[in-house]
């Protein structure tokens, strides 16, 4: 049995284990993560654990596998959406391409905060299950990450790196959620999920917690965002490229 298989066969068989509280899920608590410092980030226990085997095996390679973003708490990703939301930081286009934020309008900008962007509450980085990673073998010092197409496409400095998770990551239980673009999400393909956690996550997480969670904070656009909810739910937060193998376990 190839080692994915037996991570599939974990993942129904112990998929209850994994399941996270309201709190843990919409980012409120850290119960459910294990805080590491050699690499520094921060993952549920189960996720850790398969990220420091794949980086093991990178490293033979000749990667240096790092996470640059893990665990996201609720008031990270709230501070992100306003800032973006208030023009504070920019908008990209699914080139990677900054929008003038002067010519939209506030429909506008949630529709580009939300093609790179998670809703607070609903972000995956919530979970402990998601990491975005990074090649150090071949960053110099003053290199500034952008997690962009620009950087894993065919010339790019992570371009070998995605070339090896290509062969790789489903080893350790590992998928890119936002593999392709599908009306939602932007590709990301970076943004690696862990299966044992994130598909019981993504299965607890409902439009009813969601809604109800933005209702209670401070959040920049929050009439737009309530209107447009549901449909935010259906290409934003459930559409994901989920690979065939885990379909098994889909509600």
């Amino acid at each position: 049995m190839k080692n994915w298989d037996l991570h599939h066969h974990n993942l129904l068989g112990i998929s209850h284990n994994m399941k996270l509280s309201e709190n843990e899920l919409i980012g409120n608590e850290r119960t459910h993560v294990q805080q590491m410092e050699q690499p520094r980030f921060a993952a549920h226990p189960e996720a850790v654990k398969a990220f420091m085997a794949m980086r093991d095996a990178a490293l033979k390679d000749g990667i240096d596998l790092l996470p640059f973003s893990s665990y996201r708490d609720v008031k990270t990703q709230i501070r992100i959406w306003n800032k973006k939301f208030l023009g504070q930081k920019p908008l990209y286009n699914m080139a990677g391409e900054e929008i003038e934020y002067s010519t939209l309008s506030r429909e506008e900008i949630v529709d580009a905060i939300l093609g790179w962007s998670a809703l607070p509450g609903a972000s995956r980085h919530h979970w402990g299950s998601e990491i975005d990673v990074v090649d150090g073998a071949v960053m110099t010092t003053d290199y500034q990450v952008q997690l962009l197409p620009s950087e894993v496409q065919e010339g790019g400095i992570f371009y070998h790196l995605h070339q090896w998770l290509d062969e790789n990551i489903h080893q350790f239980g590992f998928f890119r959620p936002y593999a392709k673009f599908q009306g939602g999400m932007f590709s990301e393909p970076w943004h690696l999920s862990f299966a044992r956690v994130s598909v019981p996550a993504q299965q607890s997480l409902s439009l009813a917690i969601i809604e109800r969670f933005i209702r209670s904070i401070n959040i920049e656009g929050k009439d737009l965002v309530l209107k447009q909810l549901p449909s935010i739910f259906d290409q934003h937060i459930t559409n994901i490229s989920l690979p065939d193998h885990l379909r098994i376990g889909e509600k």
